[in-house]
């Protein structure tokens, strides 16, 4: 236990929203994530995007509207440092119109209400109502309208109080040169505000009780469906962000520190590595650590998707934010504050959420030229009528119309609010998508390549024959091959350790131990050499099996991987032992293989093991040897070209190749996969390599990490579909007089929440 006082402990300060530290030499590459309010379309994106590129030494900006951040790249410049840059950055974002703010800020517990934020509209509603009353009569033969000053009474403060943050951000891209959601929509309410004014002021005066006809009711009416429309889309927003703000709370405020004066309460961000904590019963685990003390039972759901608790005893690991069960235990801490595993998997979801999916660089393109095209309809529609001689009146309501209906919010939704929904409901399902582009490319697999050993099979195989020279001592050949692999994490040396144990065989120290990669290992026991490894390496050493060939053969006709122990003497090397291991498939390997067959897409086993043991396992597995499913005795280094031979193809045609591993040894085939998966019981390595984690090593995620993927880019596209295609249509209707601007405005208001709403449906994604 540390004997550390309380008032002398650190406290851990919450991580920078730099990701590089701030006095790093210049010419250092950094990572800011900003958040960046008043942004309301895809221009509003672009906008912001070409503000930042435009400070120097800014290497790449990206710009999510659905989450309202920046992820900026840049390097330091001489005589500066990365918080002096961050400074610029932010009066970059202020001086385009918006306003910079920390990033993943957390929302007050009231801006979290379903009416948070409503008040604005509720009045716009309440002055927006009146005017509508006449429009409502009409349909039943009366005339309801309200005297001119009542109008603008009502209006006004609606176009000029409730509207001003349109005139702030229009004038804003005004001044850019460049054009938003707010420019228009100022543009087009404001021209119907003072096409009333003008007539209402040259009314003729012999009729004192006549109303002239006024648009008082559209410009207001637009303005409030705007405002509605931009309450809705931002509730849903609160909602694909849910998975976030889940994983947040998964950390505990304070924990029990145990001390040499018993129990104290402290913060969590006061832990330190090598504390000793107490978790009670019902209570969430606060960091990463392992039991000390107790037993317990651990519920992971929130983090790996797995619905039953597992058993934890003493030196198991924990994971910060699970829940412990009914038993009390004492934790020792291990990880704290950015470096725990809950925290990895906040930044990778974040950062899958932040990031610009490929597709969006096409959106990108449109938004930047759409709104002066849209400005130009305009003009064009207003000169037209005026050339049909409808009247300026006329003339001006259409172009109205034409500019109310043509706010692309839809378009700058499309994308990231489809990609939000879909990497938040995958992480809770314990799929950890860290790189977009990996999602994107998920739904056309047609090739999925697995690593066997810990991937389909369960990866402790245990050692089921031992099988030494005539004229040797079994226990002390085993002895020799236990001490020289004590020191290696490879499974099967991790089992002849094991199996030295339960013969309770006295292990001596290994010396000069050495490992050859692919092929097994070296080391001296009591002055004499020995090697382990597979018997292709023992082939190349040019090791004589003697007698125990025709058993080697045997065995691996079984399906058991086989290793040989060979000694260096005199003449060279000669062969002491056999040794055969055995595992065994996951549960649900085999049929997590056939839903993939069932798809459609091919499965390929790949393996170091001998072509029998291999085989052997794929028949267990329900792969065809036969029909190339399986690729034995490769090395670890090879893993990675065989993955490139399969997106090739025999037949000369470019796959998808996904593949899945979880060892040190299969990160170069991830990397070089199309789509590469990680198991979360793997390897950091692995896992860094990979675009996908896999929380849980059950093999049917990768099935459900496809789908996922398929599901969100259907979401995607048929976002894109109806955002293109509603102004498409819209455009010409307005323009040709068929759409008045209060209908306009109600219809641009539904296209950003049809969006919000089409993408809020991957929430009830299942497995």
């Amino acid at each position: 236990m540390l004997d550390l006082a309380i008032t002398s402990r650190i406290s851990i300060p919450a991580m920078n929203t730099i990701t590089t530290p701030p006095n790093t030499a210049p010419g250092s590459v950094h990572s800011l994530d900003l958040g960046i309010s008043g942004m309301t379309c895809a221009s509003c994106v672009g906008r912001v995007e070409r503000a930042l590129r435009k400070v120097p030494g800014v290497q790449e900006a990206s710009v999510n509207l659905a989450t309202e951040s920046a992820r900026i790249a840049f390097v330091t410049q001489v005589g500066a440092d990365a918080a002096a840059m961050e400074a610029v950055l932010r009066r970059a974002v202020r001086n385009a119109g918006y306003e910079p703010r920390a990033a993943g800020q957390e929302d007050a517990p009231e801006d979290l209400s379903p009416w948070a934020g409503f008040l604005p509209v509720g009045i716009g509603l309440l002055l927006s109502a009146p005017l509508v009353l006449p429009m409502i009569g009409d349909l039943f033969g009366q005339h309801w309208m309200l005297p001119a000053w009542v109008q603008f009474v009502l209006a006004t403060p609606v176009q000029f109080i409730l509207g001003a943050r349109f005139y702030q951000a229009g004038w804003h891209a005004a001044k850019a040169l460049s054009g938003n959601m707010d420019l228009l929509v100022a543009l087009g309410t404001s021209a119907g505000w003072g096409l009333s004014m003008w007539l209402w002021l040259t009314a003729p005066t012999d009729h004192p009780g006549h109303v002239p006809h006024l648009y008082f009711e559209a410009s207001a009416v637009v303005v409030t469906l705007v405002l509605l429309g931009k309450w809705l889309e931002a509730r849903a927003k609160r909602q694909t962000t849910a998975a976030i703000r889940a994983l947040h709370a998964l950390r505990p405020d304070v924990v029990h520190l145990l001390t040499q004066q018993g129990e104290v309460d402290v913060p969590v961000s006061e832990v330190l590595v090598g504390d000793q904590l107490v978790v009670r019963p019902g209570e969430r685990i606060p960091v990463d650590g392992t039991v000390h003390e107790g037993h317990t039972q651990v519920d992971e759901s929130m983090l790996t998707g797995e619905p039953l608790p597992v058993a934890r005893d003493v030196g198991a690991a924990l994971t910060g934010g699970s829940i412990n069960g009914d038993g009390r235990i004492v934790m020792a801490v291990t990880a704290v504050g950015a470096e725990t595993v809950l925290a990895q998997i906040i930044r990778l979801v974040e950062d899958a959420q932040a990031a610009k999916a490929p597709i969006q660089r096409l959106v990108d393109q449109v938004s930047a030229v759409f709104v002066p095209v849209v400005l130009v309809v305009a003009v064009v529609t207003l000169l037209g009528w005026l050339w049909m001689g409808v009247g300026l009146e006329a003339a001006l309501i259409h172009a109205v119309a034409v500019m109310v209906i043509a706010c692309p919010c839809a378009l700058g939704l499309a994308t990231p609010a489809a990609i939000m929904a879909g990497t938040g409901v995958a992480a809770k399902h314990g799929i950890l998508i860290k790189d977009v582009q990996a999602l994107e490319l998920a739904h056309k697999v047609d090739v999925v390549a697995f690593d066997k050993t810990g991937t389909l099979t369960v990866g402790q195989p245990r050692l089921t024959a031992f099988e030494v020279v005539p004229g040797f001592d079994d226990a002390a050949v085993m002895a020799a091959v236990a001490a020289v692999q004590s020191g290696s994490e490879h499974p099967l040396a991790r089992a002849v350790v094991a199996a030295a144990g339960e013969r309770q065989i006295s292990v001596a120290t290994a010396q000069d131990v050495r490992a050859v990669p692919g092929r097994g290992t070296e080391g001296e026991v009591d002055g004499q050499s020995y090697l382990v490894g597979s018997l292709r390496w023992m082939q190349e050493l040019g090791v004589d099996l003697g007698a125990l060939a025709v058993r080697a053969q045997q065995l691996q006709n079984e399906g058991a991987t086989v290793s040989a122990v060979a000694q260096r003497v005199t003449e060279g090397l000669a062969l002491r032992a056999l040794m055969a291991f055995g595992d065994e498939p996951k549960p649900g390997a085999r049929e997590a293989l056939a839903a993939l067959k069932a798809r459609g897409i091919r499965t390929v086993m790949i393996s170091g093991d001998n072509r029998g043991a291999a085989e052997a396992m794929a028949r267990r597995l329900g792969l065809d040897p036969d029909a190339g499913e399986v690729m034995a005795e490769v090395l670890p280094g090879d893993k990675a070209a065989k993955v490139v031979a399969l997106q090739q193809g025999p037949d000369g045609k470019r796959h998808q190749v996904a593949m899945v591993g979880d060892g040190v040894n299969d990160a170069p085939a991830l990397a070089a996969a199309d789509v590469g998966m990680a198991m979360g019981n793997g390897t950091d390595v692995a896992m860094h390599a990979a675009g996908i984690t896999l929380m849980r090593g059950d093999p049917m995620l990768v099935a459900a990490a496809l789908d996922i993927s398929h599901r969100t880019v259907m979401k995607i596209r048929q976002n894109l579909f109806w955002a293109f295609a509603y102004n498409v249509a819209g455009i010409p209707l307005a323009a040709l007089g068929f759409l008045s601007p209060v209908v306009a405005g109600a219809a641009m208001a539904l296209s950003s929440v049809s969006v919000m709403a089409n993408a809020l449906l991957l929430k009830r994604w299942r497995m």
